[in-house]
């Protein structure tokens, strides 16, 4: 059985994806800031309370999965954060706070985990479609989600050699609870589900996506 870590494995999209990628026969880490999943489910080896935005935390995950001997087929960081924030007004931390929750995490899960990843794999970090064109109020997220796409293409390049194939899925408006609540108008179904986007990922696993490398996917239902 191929093991796929997951991070963010406690939100929305992350508990999909598990739920998805362990019904196609992956044995599952989630990992989450949270300290216990808030669904229940089997077949899901979960490490709680790691904060992502620390090197030093993420690496001793990494120590500990080496120590067992484990070997991973995939890395697909969904761990971050959102915030609709008009740039102006807003206070400047804003920036840095969407930096950390969304570049670091990506960057300090991908430095991490890269040495026990297979010949070959695949690593999945999650952008944005914003990231092409922000608008109001999505500066700093649009921003952030930027920089995720190129440190991905990036990283692409440095490991392609090695068999480890980078990708981004870029979502529109994802249709969970949160916005729902934000944007009761809207038609919830233009949104993108979070299935849709656990389809994408297992796909971008499997060896039927082999020739896709260092690509941005948008994923943006009908909006």
């Amino acid at each position: 059985m191929k093991t796929v870590l997951v991070t963010g494995a406690c939100g929305i999209v992350g508990a999909v994806v598990w739920e998805t990628l362990s019904q196609s026969g992956y044995d599952v880490i989630g990992v989450d800031l949270a300290e216990s999943l808030p669904f229940e489910g089997e077949g899901l080896d979960f490490r709680g309370g790691v904060d992502l935005t620390s090197e030093y935390a993420v690496q001793g995950l990494a120590d500990a999965i080496k120590a067992q001997g484990r070997t991973l087929y995939g890395l697909v960081n969904i761990a971050g954060g959102f915030v609709w924030e008009e740039m102006l007004p807003g206070p400047a931390d804003t920036w840095s706070r969407m930096f950390e929750m969304n570049v670091m995490t990506t960057l300090n899960s991908c430095r991490a985990f890269a040495p026990l990843l297979a010949n070959p794999s695949s690593i999945i970090n999650i952008g944005a479609a914003a990231a092409d064109k922000a608008g109001l109020g999505m500066g700093a997220y649009a921003a952030s989600k930027s920089a995720v796409i190129k440190l991905s293409e990036a990283l692409n390049e440095e490991l392609k050699a090695r068999g480890v194939r980078v990708n981004v899925i870029s979502p529109t408006i994802v249709d969970t609870p949160t916005n729902r609540n934000d944007m009761p108008d809207n038609d919830f179904s233009d949104w993108v589900a979070p299935s849709q986007i656990a389809n994408l990922v297992a796909f971008l696993l499997s060896d039927k996506s082999a020739a896709i490398n260092g690509e941005n996917v948008r994923i943006r239902g009908q909006v």
